[in-house]
């Protein structure tokens, strides 16, 4: 008996590490046919900007697995993964706030909660999501699960009007911090008690930030600024948190150009002890020293540089451009600091995306209908796919990373 009961727990082993109960069998050796199971580990979206749809992406087999159609407005969409990377939230610029499932490929939730939004945040434990907006200003708190809403956070600038939120981002201990375009401000709420969030604001952090990103430790929040040169930090393990200018007056001295398209500060790019961050409306990428967050150079690239993006190893960083110059991406070899490579994936490039270590990257040419995929060691096309109209690429790894 013994023998015959260890017998059966090894052949339900694989099962359970997959996170699937053994079927209910009087033989235990029986499984699942294999194309009922499947990980989620290598399983992505590309955003169909046009059509309110998603493409699902396999980037081990480099190929499209299937679509799920009817998310709205997807202008401006962004998406968090459940921790266990099966479910994916998507946040669309009509307000919309959807769940999908991607093992199913069926929309499983989805509540129209805004007039205008532009992004969200998932706590770090997976049981709340947050989306930040523009109309109304502020920010809602919804049950992961259920998307049933727990709290509503508006932001207000000092007269008392809304202000548009951007940066959202989140961190350790269901806390969220995001920025106030129109106030100045940084907020940071402990939604501990989602119900009853407490929200601290730091005031007169610079004018109109416009994005920020949180460093991969969650120690360093920066806020890009619009509204003048230079970026605001806030150390957050500082008690309490205060902001720090850094960066300021880059530009000064020097005939601004006119700004094509705001630059994401999302794609947090740090390696070997530098921050590699776009300058707004100029042709150059700023590196940062991340021990002083002083200013130790600027490189020299094709364009008004919108994403600045890091290879996961912190070998390479990837850049792409605002109009004129979005055909193009360039390559930086961050030990000599220089351009090594200058691509041309296809037109109008909106966004990159690394595999989790990096030895692929996938690139979204909206206006040639296609995604990319090269080799990031030999900067050779590995893959094309059709997808109409493709902007953002996000990988289930985002789940297991703060601040995506």
């Amino acid at each position: 008996m013994k023998r015959r009961a260890l017998l059966s727990l090894t052949a339900s082993a694989p099962l359970i590490a997959t996170g699937c109960a053994a079927p209910s069998s009087t033989t235990s050796t029986s499984a699942a046919p294999a194309a009922t199971l499947q990980g989620t580990g290598d399983l992505g979206v590309v955003i169909e900007r046009a059509k309110g749809a998603l493409t699902l992406i396999n980037t081990s087999r480099r190929e499209a697995v299937g679509r799920v159609t009817g998310l709205g407005d997807l202008s401006h969409a962004s998406v968090v993964f459940s921790r266990d990377e099966r479910f994916a939230y998507v946040f669309g610029r009509d307000g919309g706030l959807t769940q999908v499932d991607l093992l199913t490929q069926h929309i499983t939730g989805r509540v129209m909660q805004a007039g205008n939004s532009i992004g969200g945040a998932i706590s770090a434990d997976g049981s709340l999501v947050v989306a930040q907006n523009y109309t109304p200003g502020g920010v809602k708190v919804f049950d992961a699960a259920t998307l049933e809403l727990l709290a509503d956070l508006p932001a207000h600038t000092a007269s008392g009007e809304r202000s548009r939120v951007v940066g959202l981002a989140d961190l350790p201990q269901r806390r969220f911090i995001y920025s106030l375009f129109d106030a100045n401000a940084i907020c940071i709420a402990d939604c501990s008690n989602p119900r009853k969030p407490q929200v601290t604001t730091i005031p007169n952090i610079g004018r109109q930030p416009y994005d920020a990103l949180v460093s991969p430790n969650g120690r360093h929040y920066i806020a890009g600024l619009f509204g003048e040169d230079g970026l605001a930090m806030v150390d957050l393990w500082d008690n309490p948190p205060r902001v720090r200018r850094i960066l300021a007056g880059y530009g000064r001295g020097q005939q601004p150009l006119p700004v094509y398209k705001m630059p994401h500060l999302r794609g947090w790019a740090i390696a070997g002890g530098h921050a590699y961050l776009p300058a707004i409306g100029r042709h150059e990428v700023l590196v940062v020293d991340t021990a002083t967050w002083a200013e130790v150079g600027r490189i020299p690239v094709a364009g008004q540089p919108v994403f600045v993006m890091a290879r996961p190893d912190g070998r390479q960083v990837w850049v792409n451009f605002s109009v004129p110059d979005y055909n193009r991406v360039q390559v930086i070899d961050t030990p000599s600091q220089r351009v090594v490579q200058t691509l041309e994936p296809g037109k109008a490039v909106l966004h990159m995306e690394f595999t989790p270590r990096g030895e692929s990257v996938w690139i979204s040419c909206r206006d040639d209908n296609r995604v990319q995929v090269y080799d990031t060691h030999t900067l050779q096309s590995q893959a094309r796919l059709d997808v109409d109209a493709p902007s953002g690429i996000f990988f289930t790894a985002r789940a297991q990373r703060m601040g995506f």
